[in-house]
């Protein structure tokens, strides 16, 4: 069915923690649990558990089965009473998820009854290319609570630009704060916003505190220190009067939860996403359940015309294809069509960029039966193609005399192109992807580049935590370079959404290697060639939000390296989380 949820098995990558049992064990036993149907209440502890892994926030579940948890269970409506489990007559929940979606729908019906200052914008609606983007500006200058979704190319940060210029013309004093949930999807929206201010349509509408504007995290925003406990909060609300956020398809409930506390009363909120592409790492699924709720359709404004993928868009027409796709049709027909509407499979190939090229997709299949090895079918050389850029940029690096002064080609020949992948093990999982690519930029700079432990000149890596001492975030991503201090070169990272310099002993010992990315963590960037490997080993944890978000990562180039019946799971089963947050919503506001 197209509804389909993809479904954990246990593999490497999602085997279900021990934790479980143990878990289940210590709630079922005195003084917490006095009914007798044990081995009813551990499946369905392990059900909801293995549910939130999945980032489901709950779980369907029947009076009678519920039952089975006795005195575990609560009702959530009476006061202050607290218990492991809350059902609500439609779904079961571990309590902290039943609190975060009943705090998230509050904040969510108390920002949508809020009332702001009204501006007059029909004078600057002729500076908006359709309808949709216009109704946008017109929600924005009379509501709180806003909603733009929208996919690629269809101007958000084009509508959002012109949206916050005419909000800052017309209330001079108007204190902004624009984040997103990562630091490379914050650096992003910087350079988008940049580029729409600096069009002269507007430049009489962009003043230079607008232009000095710097989107950060969402984290750094509420002041998430090491403990996770926010500066800002309801009894210390964030001081600003537009807040906006890019990338809200990657919220949380509980991210989510605490931004909307923090938002003081009569601030405007503008939600930025694409509620197609894949949800939060973590529980919820805030953005596309917020656009579902009834309630909110005067808050929400979906743009439909795509400007960067023009009709024939060879990337767009992909993205299209599938959203149309079902699991019903037979596998052999889903892969003739995708080969005669899109590309006819081959091997890949080095593709040439340029400022103005029209798309490219390849298409490579891989071996029915896995390769054993892999790196005997030479597909890590047809990935390591589409660094030769890089290695180009690398080597005049090297040579030049003021290396410093040619950081920033390094710098855009790195962003030019990535390696997208759904899994960390395996022969074309992350970790071998990484080993494979490091091994031959080295052969490559051999002359040139010594190692020193893990690093190198040409080293890229991603941080996998937040580091408040640092100032780097979850995600960030720096080059590895060398600089001269006091006579000596030495180890630098450089972290160009930060511009900043960080002696590479400084960093965590966990650092990742970042010539390829899980699909998960490519969210909130963009590269002009992505490459995409879907293997045989990723293909339960596959789906259409999935390839869906690699694929659209890329403004030119698509290369495709894929076993069959994983390119089927990818483009036929759709994922949807369970929440109730949809009902919460709508209960509040009917209060």
């Amino acid at each position: 069915m197209d509804n389909q949820r993809t479904v954990l098995t246990a593999t490497p990558e999602t085997q279900s923690p021990a934790w479980f049992a143990l878990w289940s064990n210590y709630l079922l036993q005195a003084p917490f649990f006095q009914a007798e149907k044990r081995e009813d209440s551990a499946k369905i502890i392990a059900q909801l558990l293995e549910a939130t892994l999945n980032g489901d926030s709950c779980i369907a579940a029947s009076a009678e089965q519920v039952a089975a948890l006795a005195n575990l269970v609560g009702s959530g409506s009476e006061p202050g009473s607290v218990a492991p489990f809350i059902y609500d007559q439609q779904h079961l929940y571990l309590y902290r998820y039943w609190a975060l979606e009943s705090a998230l729908a509050q904040q969510v019906a108390r920002l949508k009854q809020q009332v702001v200052t009204a501006v007059d914008v029909s004078d600057y609606l002729h500076l908006l290319e359709d309808q949709h983007q216009q109704q946008a500006l017109k929600m924005t200058a009379t509501t709180a609570f806003n909603l733009i979704t929208g996919g690629p190319g269809t101007g958000k940060t084009y509508t959002l630009a012109r949206i916050i210029a005419v909000l800052n013309q017309a209330l001079p004093e108007i204190r902004i704060a624009m984040a997103a949930p990562t630091g490379k999807a914050a650096q992003r929206m910087k350079e988008a916003l940049q580029n729409s201010f600096d069009d002269p349509k507007i430049a009489n509408l962009v003043s230079d505190d607008l232009k000095r504007l710097t989107p950060i995290t969402i984290h750094r925003l509420l002041g998430l220190g090491n403990r996770q406990q926010p500066r800002f909060h309801a009894r210390q609300p964030l001081p600003y009067d537009l807040i906006v956020i890019d990338e809200a398809s990657m919220l949380d409930l509980n991210l989510a939860s605490m931004l909307f506390n923090a938002i003081a009363e009569q601030t405007r909120v503008i939600l930025l996403g694409d509620a197609q592409q894949l949800a939060s790492v973590d529980v919820g699924s805030v953005l596309a359940d917020l656009q579902q709720v009834p309630a909110l359709a005067d808050n929400h404004v979906h743009l439909v015309t795509s400007r960067r993928f023009k009709a024939g868009a060879l990337i767009g027409e992909m993205a299209r294809f599938i959203q149309q796709q079902t699991a019903e049709q037979p596998a052999a027909q889903i892969l003739q069509q995708f080969a005669a509407q899109l590309v006819q499979p081959g091997e890949l190939q080095a593709v040439t960029l340029t400022q103005d090229m029209v798309d490219v997709l390849q298409l490579e299949y891989l071996p029915d039966e896995a390769p054993d090895p892999i790196a005997g079918q030479g597909y890590y050389d047809k990935l390591m193609l589409g660094y030769q850029g890089y290695v180009h940029s690398l080597k005049q690096y090297l040579q030049a005399d003021d290396p410093d002064a040619v950081v920033a080609q390094v710098v855009k020949a790195f962003d030019q192109y990535r390696i997208l992948t759904a899994i960390r093990h395996g022969g074309l999982g992350l970790q071998q992807l990484n080993m494979q690519i490091e091994q031959r930029l080295l052969q490559q700079l051999v002359l040139d580049v010594a190692k020193q432990g893990d690093w190198y000149v040409g080293r890229p890596v991603m941080m996998t935590y937040n580091d408040y001492q640092l100032g780097l975030s979850n995600g960030d991503i720096g080059l590895c370079l060398q600089r001269l201090r006091e006579g000596n070169r030495q180890f630098e990272v450089y972290f160009p959404s930060l511009d900043k310099w960080v002696p590479a002993t400084r960093l965590p010992k966990n650092i990742e290697t970042a010539f390829a990315l899980t699909i998960h963590k490519s969210q909130g960037s963009e590269f002009q060639h992505v490459a995409v490997v879907l293997d045989q080993a990723a293909q339960n944890l596959l789906s259409k939000e999935l390839i869906y978000t690699a694929i659209t990562r890329a403004k030119s180039v698509v290369s495709l390296l894929a076993d069959r019946q994983a390119l089927v799971q990818a483009l036929t089963v759709k994922t949807s989380r369970n929440s109730g947050v949809l009902e919460k919503v709508n209960e509040h506001l009917s209060l």
